[in-house]
């Protein structure tokens, strides 16, 4: 029974074992599938199942007859041409970080939109390359085919090197895609979970840096060979700075030029955001300036600067993909796979719950998978969504993917008819359109105060994913910052933070005891709790810290007590001891005894059996004082009670550790109780023969405060004696216990109020409270 008394309640039921409590509550016997019902319920046919796989895999089937056109076209027109025009230039500029030729850039802003379209489930991200993606392909391509010093100005082998790193780069582009279409496909979508956001942080960031560095050769226009692998980054800074002084001053000043007003631009496109309808698109608007000016000056051959060249008119036919290139990349295709589907998975997130829509992550996966392996055979590299560019497509009014097709349709369009125009642009022009477009990523450094702040170990995984992506290259970074992270899961649950909880106040609720000064510790009981599974890895130190907490340990104690008893035992059939009115009293003064090395060498686990009395006529007090100087550590305890709320799994060696620490307590006469105990994990502990003769399930309680009125009661402990005397206005605790202990279940009466004369006619009618002035008292 619950009964409101002002904002405070009165409970009034049975204190419950688990026994108690299913006696009293028959429990509903469910039907748990197998796996011959998963198996019929997957391969079962019907108009409605095929309805919604139709719909989970061609997504457009929902939405697209959904479409208010008068309402949308407009806006994802505007959306469409905007984003169009800034996966042109992304296009031409993430290609360097590929190190093919740029035109292969548009060939990945187009194919995989069409397919997205589809096949995604996000309305407003924008699928194309993206800058981490690039280089993490472009690392492998210098790997597979670096540059050739001997070429020098020979049309043929120059082409001949690039056609070699176009096939290496669609390789692995269509190897990333075959691994997303898989995971897809076996629905492990959930493979995004295992990269944090501090994880995610700390690459794009170090991701960042390796894309700022290997664009730095073509803002002071320089030639550096590439490297690749380990400390990459490094030498390329040291090629860098050891020709710095050939700096071509026409791309430095138009680089130059490029940030400082792209940037200024974009400052005054986020302060007034709301003011302007629509972005300015900077980008384009100096990306035609610059192809004008450097087409009308002759650069290319006044100042020697490097151009985008001649570009390709029209679509190249598909290629095969390389299997020596699987081969060699699997890792690389299988982190690249993971990198863009996590990107792409974050913002997609993002914007559907701003827009409030569903996305599914394995759709999205099965979408981008084939978005990689069809642009990968027509020669594009990896996509996934730029942040930028998803921000213009959303930005603009972009309503569905319709703005993405119209986008792809402007890159179609560059493709068959305008890219002619382009071929005067610098190459430092887009570098400084990369670099320049970084800033979001490089400002994540911020983000270590504030981990600092919060979560010591998201601040880890952090730093250790950038140090690692940093100096061991994007691929093996990745790898290093993911098995971190899952090290850092595995030690918080191998070492969680253990305590010792306690009575606040006189309530049903139970604290730390280190954190609050009115607490309460029932006499002669510890409360432990453990908030982690207990498994093999931490087992042990389970058995440590709850050794710790009770202040001794159990089997030394029991060995103790064995070697005690083996002397009293000698001494009392010898005839040297007296039993007058319970005290053991020596008789001899020459009943020294010297087999402690024997027992501690030969008996070990003759001293590990419980203590047995019987063949003695007297019963030893062990935290008495026991005669001829033989000592024995005192057990102040005669309960513990192990707090299982956040115990969330025992695998077998974790329950074989539970149950010979439970032993060992109950071998020294220590009642052990496990209480808040999860359903699941009870019904684990049954069916793996956890209980027997020694460890019943009569140990199981359903609350603390249930455990340690059955304690109080079990020990016939005056309970109110320990207690405070209570105030006016203070917090009250009383219990009413039958005086027969026998009877099952046990009443009791807890009454928490501010004031408790408002409560006291309800306990008085009961007859178990008699009140004197302001005390209350058990009858």
């Amino acid at each position: 029974m619950i009964e409101a008394v002002g904002n405070q309640y009165v409970v009034s039921r049975p204190i419950y074992s688990e026994n108690v409590f299913q006696n009293e509550h028959e429990k509903l016997e469910r039907y748990h599938k197998t796996f011959p019902d998963h198996l019929r319920l997957f391969f079962r046919c019907s108009p409605e199942k095929v309805k919604k796989i139709a719909f989970t895999f061609f997504p457009i089937a929902s939405w697209l007859p959904l479409y208010r056109f008068k309402e949308w076209i407009l806006s994802d027109i505007v959306s469409g041409l905007s984003t169009g025009l800034v996966a042109v230039l992304q296009g031409l500029a993430f290609a360097l970080l590929v190190n093919v030729s740029p035109g292969y850039g548009l060939y990945s802003a187009f194919f995989p939109v069409i397919i997205y379209f589809f096949l995604g489930t996000s309305k407003h991200i924008s699928v194309g390359p993206f800058p981490v993606l690039s280089l993490m392909v472009g690392s492998a391509v210098l790997r597979l085919v670096p540059d050739n010093p001997n070429i020098g100005n020979n049309t043929d082998a120059a082409s001949l090197l690039d056609d070699k790193r176009v096939i290496v780069a669609s390789s692995v582009t269509v190897l990333a895609g075959i691994f997303q279409l898989a995971m897809g496909l076996l629905q492990v979508g959930f493979i995004v979970i295992y990269l944090s956001d501090s994880l995610i942080s700390g690459f794009t960031t170090a991701a960042a840096i390796h894309v700022l560095v290997s664009q730095l050769k073509f803002i002071f226009g320089l030639t550096v060979k590439p490297f690749s692998g380990p400390l990459n980054l490094f030498y390329t800074l040291e090629g860098i700075f050891t020709q710095i002084t050939d700096t071509n001053i026409a791309d430095l000043v138009t680089s130059i030029i490029i940030m400082v007003v792209v940037f200024a631009v974009k400052e005054i496109n986020d302060r007034f955001k709301e003011k302007i309808p629509v972005p300015i698109p900077i980008e384009v608007i100096l990306t035609v300036i610059a192809t004008g000016v450097s087409y009308a000056f002759n650069f290319k051959d006044k100042y020697k600067v490097d151009t985008v060249g001649k570009l390709e008119k029209g679509f190249q036919p598909p290629i095969a993909p390389s299997l020596s290139v699987f081969q060699e990349c699997v890792a690389d295709g299988f982190s690249i796979g993971i990198v863009g589907f996590a990107v792409a998975f974050s913002v997609a997130k993002v914007y559907s719950i701003k827009h409030d829509y569903v996305i599914n992550g394995n759709q999205e996966l099965v979408a981008f998978g084939l978005s990689n392996i069809f642009g990968g055979c027509f020669k594009g590299f990896a996509v996934s969504t730029a942040l930028s560019r998803s921000a213009v497509q959303e930005s603009t009014g972009g309503k569905t993917q319709i703005a993405g097709l119209l986008s792809a349709i402007i890159v179609m369009v560059v493709i068959l008819a305008l890219g002619f125009l382009l071929e005067p642009l610098q190459k430092s022009v887009l570098a400084a359109l990369v670099v320049i477009n970084l800033k979001g990523m490089l400002m994540q450094i911020s983000e270590i105060p504030i981990l600092f702040r919060k979560d010591k170990y998201d601040l880890l995984v952090w730093v250790v994913t950038f140090l690692a992506a940093v100096l061991l290259g994007l691929d093996l970074g990745l790898a290093a910052g993911v098995g971190f992270e899952l090290l850092t899961v595995v030690f918080r649950a191998q070492f969680p933070k253990c305590s010792q909880i306690a009575n606040i106040g006189g309530t049903n609720i139970y604290k730390n005891r280190k954190d609050y000064k009115n607490i309460y510790e029932p006499q002669g009981v510890k409360i432990f709790r453990c908030p982690s599974p207990i498994f093999f890895a931490n087992t042990e130190f389970f058995r440590d810290r709850l050794t710790v907490a009770v202040g001794f340990s159990p089997l030394r104690i029991l060995r103790k007590r064995n070697k005690a008893l083996r002397k009293i035992r000698k001494l009392w059939n010898k005839g040297e001891l007296q039993w007058p009115q319970n005290d053991l009293i020596c008789t001899s003064y020459n009943c020294q005894d010297s087999d402690d090395e024997e027992l501690d060498n030969n008996h070990i686990e003759e001293l590990d059996q419980p203590t047995n009395t019987d063949d003695l006529p007297f019963t030893i007090n062990w935290n008495g004082d026991l005669p001829n100087n033989i000592t024995v550590p005192r057990v102040d305890i005669h309960s513990l009670i192990l707090d299982f709320g956040a115990v969330s799994f025992l695998d077998m060696t974790g329950m074989k550790g539970l149950r010979a620490v439970l032993k060992e307590f109950l071998k020294i006469k220590v009642d052990v109780y496990i209480a808040g105990i999860d359903d699941n994990v009870l019904e684990k502990l049954e069916r793996c023969g956890f209980f027997d003769d020694e460890i019943t399930t009569s140990i199981i309680f359903l609350s603390i405060h249930d455990a340690v009125l059955y304690i109080q009661v079990k020990k016939n402990l005056e309970n109110m004696s320990n207690l405070k005397p209570f105030k006016e206005k203070e917090t009250r605790f009383i219990e009413n216990v039958y005086t027969n202990a026998n009877i099952s279940p046990i009443k009791s009466i807890l009454l928490v109020t501010t004031n408790y004369h408002e409560a006291w006619p309800n306990l008085q009618c009961n007859g178990a409270l008699t009140r004197n002035n302001s005390d209350c008292t058990i009858v």
